[in-house]
């Protein structure tokens, strides 16, 4: 019975309906049009097929019978062109609309492009005035001038690249350690602990009149993490080769090209060691792995910067990953700096720390390539530095890693692990109460141990041949400046 009624209903329908109710019934039954980001409709695999494509307008061109315009939408460098015929024109179609384009991919007649989206459709989501947007369609900004604006310039191609780049190089580390036995743990921002000993802390208290007489929230002071290191000296105790990848911070009231007060560092520690080889192996090969997974999966973008940001830098990023990275010590690098004809404004007697102008020059030095630099004075490093013994020098078994156009990339050392004489170190700088838990660890089951830390930002300044690290992180934080 229901289906006599369906069928008496569904003729009646057709002899009743229009034509354009045909049409339109018609309109419904064809294939929905598939939905596909710019970089899947580059690669030509949906040719001939009815697609939909999402992003922003980075250029329009409009001639006698079409229009074309290039659509992004941050998947790839290269855009789409879309050819649009005169019925689509519309004036609120300008660069920096957010535009949604159904149409036919087609192969592109023009060789500079392989293929072109042949619109049937152009829905403005999102309008721009041209005149009041800050990048203008012809004009090459410089990083410079993008940096005045942080929210609207990842609508840039220089710092879209770079997020491309960041995205990838993040993945390529956490690839690395994965592969190599090490366990990720999620240290934390806030702690009770200065780790570095600088004193250059952000402290955290609640806000609000309910917490005013309260004193402290943690009942302790609480701070920003300058470093996830003590964190992963407690996991190390139970796993032997850990690592961290988050945000810290420090409190440097400055506004170099150098510093930021937020930045996000890559932290390792390995247990059962007593050689600095087994943490210079894991910084040259975690630098040189993480480079060649960039170099080959974000060709064009980082072609934009050797091209147009840092000409030639390509050339020295080659040698970084092709040679083995020199070691030397301490000493032998005061020895270099000394007989040097180079003036150099700050001292180079042995006992002083290596400030930037020492360690690049002492990279150019050692041929243009990453240098190790090993066994600093015991004095320049903090408590946790295991003591070498080697009087009268007096030098810690740490080491850090100088690259080009940066300088210090990488610090770390083996851990202070004999109890006497860490108790010893905190006594002598009043921290024995404070660092009990420390001492814990050497306590019960301690091992032999090492860790490191590598600054991200300047890694990507490192690969990048970017000068300021304040444009390669998303939303840059140092003194006076904290815009959104």
């Amino acid at each position: 019975m229901f289906q006599g009624v369906a069928k008496r209903l569904t003729a009646a329908s057709f002899t009743s309906v229009s034509r354009g109710d045909l049409f339109d019934f018609r309109h419904y039954c064809k294939k929905t049009a598939t939905k596909l980001r710019v970089s899947e409709a580059l690669s030509g695999a949906e040719l001939g097929e009815n697609v939909k494509v999402q992003g922003w307008v980075r250029s329009v061109r409009p001639q006698k019978t079409n229009t074309f315009l290039h659509v992004n939408d941050g998947s790839s460098l290269q855009s789409l062109q879309v050819v649009a015929g005169p019925q689509l024109n519309d004036p609120l179609l300008t660069f920096g609309s957010a535009v949604e384009v159904t149409g036919t991919m087609k192969k592109s007649p023009h060789q500079k492009q392989p293929v072109e989206l042949e619109a049937d459709q152009i829905h403005i989501v999102g309008e721009c005035n041209p005149v009041d947007f800050p990048f203008k369609i012809k004009e090459r900004h410089g990083l410079e001038y993008i940096r005045q604006f942080p929210h609207l310039r990842c609508r840039t191609n220089a710092f879209s690249s770079l997020l491309r780049i960041r995205s990838e190089a993040t993945a390529a580390i956490h690839s690395y350690f994965k592969e190599n036995g090490f366990t990720q743990i999620h240290t934390p921002i806030i702690t009770s602990n200065d780790c570095e000993g600088a004193g250059e802390l952000f402290q955290v208290e609640p806000s609000g009149p309910e917490f005013e007489e309260d004193g402290n929230f943690f009942s302790v002071p609480a701070f920003l993490t300058v470093s996830g290191q003590l964190h992963l000296e407690v996991m190390s105790g139970a796993f032997s080769r850990v690592y961290t990848f988050g945000p810290t911070f420090r409190a440097e009231n400055s506004q170099s090209r150098r510093h930021l007060a937020e930045f996000f560092m890559v932290e390792a520690e390995i247990s059962f060691t007593q050689s600095l080889e087994d943490l210079t192996k894991v910084m040259e090969d975690m630098f040189r792995s993480a480079t060649e997974h960039v170099l080959a999966h974000c060709v064009e973008d980082v072609d934009l910067f050797h091209k147009h940001v840092t000409p030639g830098h390509r050339d020295t990023v080659d040698a970084m990953v092709s040679k083995r990275f020199p070691v030397i010590s301490y000493s032998e690098a005061i020895d270099i700096l000394n007989h040097s004809s180079e003036k150099f404004a700050f001292p180079t007697n042995w006992g002083c720390d290596l400030m930037t102008e020492h360690e690049k020059y002492l990279v150019k030095h050692c041929g243009n390539i990453p240098v190790f630099v090993t066994d600093y004075p015991y004095d320049l490093k903090p408590f946790y530095a295991r003591d070498n013994q080697d009087h009268p020098k007096h030098t810690a078994a740490a080491v850090d890693l100088l690259v080009p156009g940066v300088g210090e990339l990488c610090g770390g050392s083996l851990r202070e692990e004999r109890l006497d004489r860490l108790s010893t170190r905190l006594k002598e700088a009043g921290l024995e109460d404070a660092y009990s838990w420390y001492l814990d660890l050497r306590r019960f089951g301690s091992a032999p141990h090492g860790g490191f830390g590598l600054g991200f930002e300047r890694y990507l300044q490192c690969i990048l041949g970017v000068d300021n690290i304040k444009d390669v992180i998303p939303f840059p934080r140092f003194s006076h400046s904290c815009p959104l």
